[in-house]
C-alpha cells in the first residue's frame, strides 16, 4: 500500500501539471505520513541530497556554457564545422551536428546545446532552402551528443545517485566513443533524408581557410581538452575542473575574444542561478523520493522481478531500456537518473553488467526522452526557436529517432565501446 501511496500521488500530481520537483516532495511528503514516520525525515534527505561536495562542478559547468553561449563561441564552432563538412549532401544538417558536437564538449547541456546552436543554424537552414522540420529535428537529435562528451552534469549525477563509488572520469571517458557513434549515426539519417529530398550543398573553402578557422576556434575548443585532460590525468577533480572550466571560459571571452561585456555577463550570471536552482531542487527532492525506494526494498524487489522474469542479460537490458524509454518520455532527465539508478543500477550488477557501462546507456536512453513528446524539453526548445509546433516536428524527426535508437542498442549490446577507451587509463 505505501507504493501506491508513493507512485499514486506522484502520478497524479504529474498528470495535473504539477513540476515534477513538488511532484516528487509532496509524494515523499505523503508516503512518510503514511507510514507514520516524522515529517523532518523528508527534509533530511532532501538536504543530504544536494549536500554533496561532488555537485559543486554542476553550477560551475552550467555557468562555463552559459558564458561560452552569449561570448561569440558556437558562431565560431559553427564556422568551423561549416567548413569542415558543409560540402556534404544535406550541407547544413552535417553542419549543425558537428557543430552540436563540438558546443556540447563545452557547454555539457543537451538544452544549451540546442538553443545556441539552433538559434545560430535554425534561421540560416530555413533561408538557404531546407524546410523547418528537417532543421529542427536535426538540432533537438544532436543535442543529445552534449549529454555523452564531456562535462556532462548528468555524468556527475549519475555518479552521485549511484552512492559515489563510480568514477566521473570514467564516465567521462566512457561517453566519448558512443557520442562521436551519435554523431555519425545522426550524419548518416540526415544524408538520407537530404538525398531524398534534394537539399543543397555548401562549397568547400579550402584547406587554407579551414585552417584559419580552426586557428581562430582553438581558445575555445581547448576547454574541452582542460576539462577533459586535467579530470581524466587526476590533476583536479571534477568539482576543480568545472572551477578552472568557468574561469578560462571567463578569460576566454573577455581577453581573447572580447566578446563578453558587462550585460552578457550578467545575463550568464543569472541564467546559470535559474538552471542550477532548478537542477538541484529536483536533485533533493528526488533523493527524498529515492529514499524511500530503498526503505520499501523496492530496488531489492525489481533485482527479484527481473531475475523471475529470465536470467538473460540480453533480456534483462532491452526490458530495462523499454522501461527507460517510456519514463524518459514523461519526465525530465536529472530527476529520472535520481530515482531510476537506485532501481536499476543493482539489476544491472546482479546480471553482471559493469555499472560505467550502465551509466552510458542510462544517458543515452534519457536523452532520448528529451527529445520525445509529451515531455521533450529539448523538443520544446527547438520547436520553439524553430516556431513550428512540436506535432510538425515529430511527423517527420522518425529517421533521427531511428538512428538513436540504433545508436542505443549497439552502445547496450557492445559494452567495448563504452569501456575500451577507460580501461587504457588504468
Amino acid at each position: 500500500m505505501e507504493l501506491w501511496v508513493l507512485f499514486g500521488t506522484f502520478g497524479l500530481l504529474l498528470a495535473i501539471g504539477t513540476p515534477v520537483a513538488f511532484c516528487l516532495g509532496v509524494a515523499s511528503f505523503a508516503t512518510v505520513a503514511y507510514l507514520g514516520l516524522p515529517p523532518m525525515v523528508v527534509f533530511q534527505r532532501l538536504n543530504s541530497g544536494v549536500s554533496v561536495f561532488a555537485l559543486m562542478a554542476i553550477p560551475f559547468f552550467i555557468f562555463a556554457g552559459e558564458v561560452m553561449v552569449r561570448g561569440d563561441i558556437a558562431r565560431r564552432l559553427i564556422a568551423v564545422a561549416g567548413a569542415a563538412v558543409g560540402h556534404f549532401k544535406g550541407g547544413l544538417g552535417q553542419v549543425n551536428i558537428a557543430s552540436s558536437l563540438l558546443f556540447g564538449g563545452i557547454s555539457g547541456s543537451a538544452a544549451a546545446d540546442a538553443s545556441a546552436i539552433g538559434g545560430l543554424m535554425i534561421p540560416q537552414m530555413k533561408e538557404r532552402g531546407y524546410d523547418v522540420d528537417y532543421a529542427v529535428n536535426i538540432t533537438v537529435t544532436s543535442a543529445i551528443i552534449a549529454l555523452m562528451i564531456p562535462p556532462s552534469h548528468n555524468m556527475i549525477i549519475y555518479s552521485i545517485s549511484a552512492g559515489g563509488r563510480i568514477s566521473i572520469a570514467d564516465l567521462f571517458t566512457a561517453g566519448i566513443i558512443p557520442g562521436l557513434l551519435l554523431a555519425l549515426s545522426l550524419a548518416v539519417a540526415a544524408w538520407f533524408v537530404a538525398r531524398r529530398r534534394n537539399y543543397p550543398t555548401e562549397a568547400f573553402p579550402g584547406w587554407s581557410m579551414l585552417g584559419q578557422l580552426l586557428i581562430n576556434a582553438i581558445p575555445g575548443i581547448l576547454l574541452i581538452a582542460i576539462i577533459f585532460g586535467g579530470v581524466r590525468s587526476g590533476i583536479f577533480t571534477a568539482s576543480e575542473s568545472s572551477c578552472i572550466a568557468a574561469l578560462y571560459a571567463l578569460a576566454v571571452t573577455t581577453l581573447a575574444y572580447r566578446t563578453m561585456g558587462w550585460v552578457e555577463f550578467v545575463a550568464a550570471v543569472k541564467a546559470a542561478v535559474r538552471t542550477t536552482a532548478m537542477v538541484l531542487m529536483v536533485i533533493g527532492c528526488a533523493a527524498s523520493f529515492g529514499w524511500l525506494l530503498a526503505f520499501l526494498k523496492v530496488p531489492t524487489a525489481m533485482v527479484a522481478l527481473m531475475q523471475s522474469v529470465s536470467q538473460n542479460p540480453i533480456i534483462i537490458l532491452l526490458l530495462i531500456n523499454v522501461m527507460l524509454l517510456i519514463l524518459g518520455t514523461f519526465m525530465d532527465m536529472a530527476p529520472l537518473i535520481v530515482i531510476t539508478t537506485p532501481i536499476f543500477l543493482p539489476v544491472a550488477m546482479a546480471f553482471g553488467i559493469d555499472p560505467v557501462h550502465f551509466g552510458v546507456i542510462l544517458i543515452l536512453n534519457l536523452g532520448i526522452g528529451l527529445c520525445t513528446p509529451p515531455v521533450g524539453a529539448v523538443l520544446f526548445v527547438g520547436c520553439a526557436v524553430g516556431r513550428i509546433s512540436v506535432w510538425q516536428a515529430v511527423r517527420t524527426i522518425w529517421p533521427f529517432y531511428g538512428a538513436a535508437f540504433a545508436t542505443l542498442m549497439l552502445v547496450t549490446y557492445i559494452p567495448a565501446l563504452s569501456l575500451w577507451l577507460p580501461s587504457l587509463f588504468h
